[in-house]
């Protein structure tokens, strides 16, 4: 399980070089997205063989029987990584199916460590990393997701618990407004963007705050973050 990174060139300040070294061995990778898996491949290795490297494409569309082959190939005994377009595989990305059927072979799984924009942003927020939940993507419908909101923000005030979420970077700002407009002023809200880049902004406010403070979160990676300041 090979996390990539979150955007940008770097890999040696996030991904340790002992993580680096094992990936550089491998030859089979099964990936949410070719273009970035071999990008990431030379970030760690400019001289990375991506010819001799064998890619398998895994998503929502992945047959049945193209996972029974990736399958066949970690029973000969080989190693196979799943790497997700950005951060760690299976976390909000595909992977999951193809190590839970690893996983009814008793074949190790080994989660490297690497970024995680989910995790980042609560280290960072200053909410309760004792009780939380991701919900993952919001509804696209706006009057689902401003009850998903409002719930969010109910259950926060009752037992204390943090709420994250996310949604597709062309409807941030979307988002950004029914969280402006649908909640409390008192409540707190954690916008990260751009987590790991030079550009990042990790922030916790209130609503009112926000209004005067929101910035344009359009096309950009974005985690929101519902929870109660410790």
């Amino acid at each position: 399980m090979i996390p990539n990174t979150l955007g940008g060139e770097t890999v040696i300040d996030i991904i340790p070089q002992g993580v680096i070294e094992k990936v550089c061995s491998m030859r089979y990778f099964a990936v949410e997205d070719i273009k970035s898996a071999r990008r990431l491949l030379r970030k760690m290795d400019r001289s990375f063989p991506i010819d001799e490297t064998n890619f398998f494409m895994l998503s929502k569309q992945t047959k049945e029987a193209e996972l029974m082959d990736m399958l066949l190939i970690l029973l000969r005994g080989e190693d196979l990584g799943i790497i997700s377009e950005a951060g760690c595989p299976s976390i909000a990305d595909p992977g999951a199916e193809l190590v839970s059927i690893a996983q009814s072979q008793s074949i190790k799984i080994y989660p490297f460590v690497g970024p995680s924009s989910i995790f980042l942003a609560l280290m960072a927020s200053g909410f309760s990393g004792q009780k939380f939940t991701f919900h993952g993507y919001l509804p696209k419908d706006r009057k689902e997701r401003i009850k998903q909101l409002r719930d969010f923000e109910m259950d926060t005030k009752r037992t204390g618990g943090t709420h994250i979420f996310m949604d597709t970077p062309f409807r941030n700002m979307n988002v950004l407004d029914d969280l402006l407009n649908e909640l409390g002023d008192h409540t707190s809200l954690c916008i990260a963007s751009n987590i790991s880049l030079q550009s990042q902004s990790i922030q916790t406010k209130s609503i009112v705050e926000w209004r005067e403070h929101a910035y344009d979160l359009n096309k950009i990676p974005v985690i929101f973050i519902i929870g109660k300041p410790q």
